[in-house]
């Protein structure tokens, strides 16, 4: 609800940069629903949550890769929440 408030305060250029970073979140997405069917074990998925953290943190840093910072993180996110889903079978 906030953000279509900001929307119309904003007008429609808020629009555009709001939907503008949403490929960061499906691309890793996609790898990481395509990395379920591999049956990696949980060792595995935990080694990717770290790298991404990692890389996330190494990103943020950089003037030109600062704005690709949402795809290891939200690698990092994907992989935790598959980690908390197969620990719970």
């Amino acid at each position: 609800m906030i953000l279509v408030i900001i929307i119309d305060v904003r007008e429609q250029t808020m629009l555009s940069k709001a939907l503008g970073s949403g490929w960061g979140v499906l691309l890793p997405g996609a790898v990481i629903g395509g990395l379920m069917f591999a049956d990696l074990s949980i060792d595995v998925w935990k080694a990717m949550i770290v790298s991404g953290l990692l890389v996330t943190s190494g990103m943020i840093w950089h003037k030109q890769l600062r704005h690709f910072v949402l795809l290891p993180s939200c690698v990092a996110l994907v992989s935790g929440i598959l980690v908390i889903l197969m620990s719970l079978k």
